[in-house]
């Protein structure tokens, strides 16, 4: 089986990956773009459509979810920290591509397998006490089952050395990265998320009724 070896820097170890790494990383860019862009829709939901729900009004189903007491941290919508987890995903994604370095992948299997321990625990709320379902905070917790699984096989493809082994290596790693690259992406995402909460902000004109 043939083997991806080329990378911009060289250190004291070895790694290969499979040829199909970069397809699973790709799959799981993807992936987690999707997540986020779920995130939005419901943090959008959160700050425009709920606060034009009547305070008296009885809610069920999806609204009754992302209206519960646990859709929130610290008063903060849970989707919107989910929005952040999928950025941070991303991130990591996207200085894989531009360094090559395994250790990108070995700080990517905690992150992932957290977002299913969280996700999971959500579903359990949903299913077991809440007794209603929400098809956005599904289909998110869908993505990052689907995450963690392509780290997995990801790691399964690459031959990589243990994290002990790259740990001291982060600040050559941080020398070699094009900052561009990783980073945009994700401020973009984070000025999305934060415009999404001050259009509420914003001295607006009230809407006019259709008469």
């Amino acid at each position: 089986m043939s083997t991806e070896i080329a990378r911009p820097m060289e250190f004291d170890y070895d790694w290969e990956y499979s040829p199909r790494v970069s397809a699973l990383f790709g799959a799981f860019s993807l992936v987690a773009v999707l997540g986020w862009l779920v995130t939005v829709v419901l943090t959008a939901i959160h700050l425009f459509a709920i606060p034009a729900i009547p305070a008296d009004a009885s809610v069920q189903g999806s609204i009754e979810v992302i209206t519960s007491q646990w859709a929130y941290v610290l008063g903060i919508p849970l989707a919107t920290l989910g929005g952040f987890y999928y950025l941070t995903t991303i991130g990591l994604a996207l200085w894989w591509f531009d360094t090559r370095h395994p250790l990108l992948i070995k700080i990517l299997t905690p992150i992932t397998a957290s977002g299913v321990a969280f996700s999971a625990y959500f579903v359990y709320l949903q299913l077991g006490v809440i007794g209603e379902i929400c098809p956005f905070c599904m289909v998110s917790a869908g993505a990052t089952v689907i995450l963690f699984a392509l780290e997995l096989v990801i790691l399964r493809q690459s031959t990589t050395p243990s994290l002990s082994n790259m740990g001291s290596d982060l600040g050559r790693v941080l020398e070699q990265t094009n900052y561009a690259v990783v980073l945009v992406p994700v401020l973009m995402g984070l000025v999305t998320l934060a415009g999404l909460f001050l259009v509420p902000m914003l001295p607006l004109p009230d809407a006019v009724p259709f008469v």
